[in-house]
């Protein structure tokens, strides 16, 4: 997504109301997987230390991923109401033991928000786009390729083959760093008119 849709995307997200409205921003935020960010448990999340580990059985590599939060996803995550009756960050109405279904609709309604918003058609997109945009957007920063695989749970790249048996640094500073360095260009980006 460009920086335009980008802001466009953010404003319209909060028309949604939760889950939608906060989970897309952490998306945003942390360049995770959708299944990753609605599927999340709140024992997942440690405010304190400003992290989120993702356990190995809802990784895509089926390794645990920790996650640095900036200050700005914190802020989201504190203002996400608690349900009582459910371990879920994001508990579905009639089942809160399961995340959120409906995301084609979803998909939809924020396609054709963004499109009202901006004046124009916008290319059909998917919500791993989001992902795909901080990976680049990242790099564009001037992150290091390695930081921003390790960010994205990657193990391909500087961690696979011969150079995955010997590269066994973890990236935690240089992931809060970029994801910092990241949520100051959301915040940037979304603030423009």
């Amino acid at each position: 997504l460009s920086s335009e849709e980008l802001n466009a995307l953010w404003n319209v997200a909060d028309a949604q109301g939760l889950p939608w409205s906060a989970g897309l921003k952490l998306l945003i935020l942390t360049g995770q997987r959708r299944s990753e960010v609605f599927e999340a448990d709140r024992s997942e999340f440690d405010l304190t230390n400003m992290r989120w580990t993702i356990p190995a059985d809802r990784a895509k590599n089926g390794l645990p991923h920790i996650v640095q939060l900036s200050d700005y996803a914190i802020q989201i995550l504190e203002d996400v109401p608690v349900m009582t009756e459910s371990s879920k960050l994001f508990p579905a109405r009639n089942n809160p033991q399961n995340g959120p279904s409906g995301f084609s609709k979803v998909v939809r309604r924020l396609k054709d928000g963004l499109e009202l918003k901006l004046g124009r058609e916008v290319d059909d997109w998917r919500l791993h786009d989001v992902r795909r945009t901080v990976a680049t957007g990242l790099q564009r920063l001037g992150v290091r390729f390695e930081v921003t695989e390790a960010v994205l749970n990657h193990t391909s790249g500087a961690k696979s083959g011969v150079a995955g048996v010997y590269q066994r640094y973890d990236w935690q500073r240089e992931k809060q760093e970029a994801l910092e360095l990241w949520a100051r260009e959301i915040i940037q980006i979304t603030s423009a008119p």
